[in-house]
C-alpha cells in the first residue's frame, strides 16, 4: 500500500489506533485532553499505518514487476539504498542503508526493484539480522542469480536513546549465497562498497 497526500487510511485501524496512543498519552501522565495532543493519537495512528505498509506489499511481485531476460553474468551492485525501519523490541526507529549486489543468471531486474525491496521489508518491524536475510533471500528464490549479497549498516534509537546510550554505535549485518560464498567474490563486492562503510 502507497500512501500519498491524498489517499485515506484504514478507518478501523486509525480508530483502534487512536484508542490505543490515547490510552499511552494518559499512562505516561499526560493530558491527552490538551490543546498540543488533541491530534496526536490520530497522527500517530496514521504514522504507525505508513511506517508499517511493507506488510501490504510483497517482495516478490516487486521484482517480477520489472523481470528481462539478459545475458549479462557479471556484479550488479546498487549501493546507499537508504531504510528505516522500527526494531521490534522497542518500538524504536533504526536507520542507514543497504548496500545489494548480485550476480544474474540471464535474468535481471530493474534497479529501483531493489530499493523497493527493502523498503518493503524495512517497513514492518524488524530486527536488522532478520531484515538482511529476508532482502537476500527473496532475491535468490525470485531471480535465481549465481549469488546474492547483502551488507546493511544501522543506528538504532534503541541503543542511543535509552539503555546503553552509545550515540556513535552502528550495526553492520551481512548475508552472502552462491558466488558471494567464494572469497574472491565476496571481497570485490566489500571493496567496492568500502568508501561507504564507517
Amino acid at each position: 500500500m502507497a500512501y500519498h497526500k491524498h489517499e485515506s487510511y484504514d478507518a478501523a485501524a486509525t480508530e483502534t489506533l487512536k484508542t490505543a496512543y490515547t490510552s499511552i498519552i494518559g499512562a505516561i501522565g499526560e493530558d491527552a485532553n490538551r490543546e498540543g495532543l488533541l491530534k496526536t493519537p490520530e497522527r500517530m495512528a496514521k504514522a504507525m499505518q505508513f511506517i508499517t505498509q511493507g506488510y501490504n506489499t510483497n517482495a516478490a511481485d516487486i521484482l517480477n514487476a520489472a523481470r528481462f531476460h539478459e545475458d549479462y553474468n557479471e556484479m550488479v551492485l546498487v549501493k546507499n539504498i537508504e531504510l528505516y525501519s522500527l526494531c521490534e523490541h522497542h518500538l524504536l526507529p533504526f536507520f542507514g542503508k543497504a548496500h545489494i549486489a548480485y550476480i544474474p543468471n540471464g535474468v535481471i531486474t530493474g534497479l529501483s526493484k531493489l530499493a523497493h525491496v527493502v523498503e518493503c521489508f524495512s517497513r514492518r518491524l524488524q530486527v536488522q539480522e532478520r531484515l538482511t536475510h529476508q532482502i537476500l533471500d527473496v532475491i535468490q528464490e525470485t531471480l535465481n542469480p549465481l549469488g546474492v549479497g547483502v551488507v546493511i549498516e544501522a543506528q538504532h534509537l534503541c541503543m542511543m536513546m535509552r539503555g546503553v546510550q552509545k550515540q556513535n554505535s552502528v550495526t553492520t549485518t551481512s548475508a552472502f549465497s552462491g558466488e558471494f560464498m567464494k572469497n574472491e567474490t565476496r571481497s570485490e563486492f566489500l571493496r567496492l562498497i568500502s568508501a561507504d562503510l564507517s
